[in-house]
């Protein structure tokens, strides 16, 4: 790749946050690439496929002269489909979309600066479990941890480069260790990144497999306050027989149980969680535990995804739910997150929240709530925001 000097190079990443951990890397790697456009992709579902695409023509059309490589999920899994489309010059694996040799760029590469004021960290990849539904795996590989060092390194690094929160991320974060020796937890990382930094103003989890948080990270999410009152959990469904189908590990009455528990001991703590519309055998019935367990775990942050057969996945073989079914149902899902949302966040209004700034003249409270700022807010600022009201979703 050659260098340029009227040229930028650009990422674009789609999908999840280890996404856009990765992405930061890779933007370090190729700042000296020259005309150069990356999409990290995303195949979680189909519709993430279509996204892929999409930006794909899109970034082809805003760049005509830029070299088009697609990395991350798809790249791997719709290998063909995203190969066959004219605009794309190129792909790179996944698991080799970090090594600078894949890019034909200098050895070693510096970890990137943050470009937001959360700096994400990825401390896992990969994945070991089998889920009917999905795909992952088949992009991501087995399940790969950072060293405790290596996890301290970079925050120190982000630290230093001004980050105020860290965001721990994967692919399935809470298996985390089972690969290093003498199989440590992940609460023992979240404790010694928070006993190694006391600087560290919030330390943040993404999506949690609730099954899998040990006595240590439980107790560090009940009493410690630099570690964000906002668990995200990877729940996918509300009905047991569903989850069995899904080949989950947990049943409703554990989440429901470590919801009450946490609850109980940290009542600010904000839930959130992925939950699928339209499994394969889904009934009513079904759909209604899907639906009431939104209120019983109290769930602000719902991410709703609705069914698509993945490629080689063994719940793409099951009963198929009608296309318009799976719609509606996804549909309801969201209109019963939004209204317990609204609820949470009318329960906000008159209450004071230390609020970190982003650069688009908003910032997160604590429990994820987005908060609209004053105009002169510099970004990186933790500010302490009276909320009056709410407008459009965003707290004022």
């Amino acid at each position: 790749m050659s260098n340029s000097d009227t040229v930028t190079p650009e990422v674009i990443s789609l999908g999840c946050r280890l996404n856009i951990a990765e992405s930061e890397r890779m933007k370090a790697m190729l700042a000296d690439a020259g005309d150069v456009v990356v999409v990290n992709s995303c195949a979680v579902t189909s519709e993430a496929v279509r996204q892929t695409r999409q930006a794909i023509r899109k970034a082809r059309r805003s760049r005509p002269n830029a070299r088009l490589i697609v990395t991350g999920c798809a790249a791997d899994i719709e290998r063909d489909q995203i190969a066959n489309m004219p605009e794309v010059d190129g792909l790179i694996a996944n698991a080799s979309k970090l090594d600078p040799r894949s890019w034909n760029v200098p050895l070693p590469v510096a970890p990137p600066p943050p470009t937001r004021t959360r700096a994400f960290i990825a401390v896992q990849n990969g994945c070991d479990h089998a889920c009917t539904f999905c795909v992952i795996p088949q992009g991501r590989g087995t399940s790969r941890s950072m060293t405790i060092e290596g996890v301290l390194r970079e925050v120190e690094h982000h630290l230093a480069l001004g980050a105020r929160e860290v965001v721990l991320t994967g692919v399935d974060v809470t298996s985390w260790g089972h690969d290093l020796p003498n199989t440590p937890p992940l609460g023992d990382l979240v404790g010694a990144v928070l006993k190694t930094f006391p600087e560290l103003d919030r330390l943040r989890m993404s999506s949690l497999d609730g099954i899998e948080i040990d006595p240590n990270l439980f107790e560090l999410f009940a009493s410690e306050t630099r570690l964000m009152p906002h668990l995200h959990l990877s729940l996918q469904h509300g009905h047991d027989l569903i989850l069995k189908r899904m080949k989950r590990r947990h049943s409703r009455n554990d989440a429901v149980a470590l919801v009450h528990d946490l609850k109980a001991r940290r009542p600010d703590l904000a839930i959130g969680a992925d939950l699928i519309a339209g499994f394969p055998t889904e009934t009513d019935d079904h759909h209604a535990a899907n639906l009431s367990i939104i209120e019983e775990l109290d769930i602000v942050h719902g991410h709703i995804f609705p069914y698509s057969p993945r490629p080689g996945t063994p719940a793409a073989r099951m009963p198929q739910v009608e296309r318009g079914i799976i719609k509606a149902r996804a549909a309801e899902l969201r209109q019963a997150v939004a209204q317990r949302r609204t609820q949470w966040l009318d329960g906000l209004v008159g209450e004071i929240l230390p609020v970190l700034s982003e650069r688009d003249g908003t910032g997160y409270a604590p429990n994820y709530a987005r908060v609209d700022l004053p105009k002169d807010t510099p970004a990186g600022a933790m500010v302490d925001i009276e909320i009056r009201s709410i407008e459009g979703g965003l707290l004022r």
